[in-house]
């Protein structure tokens, strides 16, 4: 297939190794991806916050930018900015009146998946190590994130992948489905709740005795991780398409409080 890669804000801002990596994961599997120059933000941060009015031009923005590349799918290494494509987009738009990028946007939402959706219902992976390769020899637990869990009703999905990589331990976390206290403006407008909800996760995660966290979106990955980052824990986050990508010879090398693209580059 012809993939349009949504690299979603964040990743492409401060996680640019998770979007190398799923570039990685889907070449390996023979799709040739493609990147729209002009995508920014899918406006989600700002309709959670209320901005209907600043979200508007943002959703005509992230349209624009698509429909101007010729693709069959798009692929995100995130539920939560996936999620908001059909969640929010189309109302957006319809609320300003304007039903061509109504139309538009939920054609987009349609034909764009998160990457385990993608990976599992069109390609038909069921196990990491043995179609894609992956190999990590770490004591790993998984985070699901809530977008992921509630809107793109992904299930098992990414947890499913990450325990078919080969050479990986996995633990179980005490109340996975629980939030990490992120929700994006959330977890400044309201810290202290924020604050007490991270610390509950970085707990149970620490009780498993993994050395990796790893989940779906690099949000709450980022929350999780300053949060053990300001514990010295050393418990490491790293998104699960990254795990994915790696290879017994292209290894993903996980030191410090930020993991190492595969290759250690």
């Amino acid at each position: 297939m012809r993939v349009a890669l949504f690299s979603t804000c964040i990743v492409d801002a401060m996680y640019p190794k998770v979007a190398a990596a799923t570039v990685s994961v889907l070449e390996r599997l023979g799709h040739e991806v493609v990147f729209p120059q002009g995508q920014t933000c899918c406006s989600q941060m700002h309709v959670n916050s209320g901005y209907f009015d600043d979200a508007y031009p943002v959703v005509k923005t992230h349209v624009k930018a698509f429909s101007e590349w010729d693709f069959d799918v798009a692929v995100a290494p995130s539920g939560s900015c996936v999620a908001s494509l059909g969640h929010q987009q189309p109302m957006i738009a319809e609320r300003a009146g304007d039903t061509a990028t109504a139309t538009a946007a939920a054609d987009l939402a349609a034909r764009t998946f998160e990457l385990s959706q993608f990976l599992i219902d069109i390609c038909g992976i069921t196990d990491a190590a043995e179609q894609l390769g992956s190999y990590f020899p770490e004591k790993v637990t998984f985070h699901a994130s809530c977008h992921g869990m509630r809107l793109l009703r992904l299930g098992t999905r990414q947890e499913d992948l990450v325990r078919t990589v080969g050479g990986l331990e996995y633990t179980q976390i005490e109340d996975q489905d629980q939030c990490c206290g992120f929700g994006g403006t959330f977890s400044f407008k309201n810290a202290d709740t924020s604050g007490a909800m991270v610390a509950d996760k970085v707990q149970h995660i620490e009780e498993t005795g993994a050395s990796v966290c790893t989940g779906g979106d690099a949000s709450c990955l980022m929350n999780i991780g300053g949060a053990l980052s300001r514990k010295e824990s050393p418990v490491q986050t790293v998104h699960f398409a990254e795990i994915l990508a790696s290879t017994k010879e292209n290894p993903l090398k996980v030191s410090g409080p930020v993991s190492v693209t595969a290759g250690g580059k």
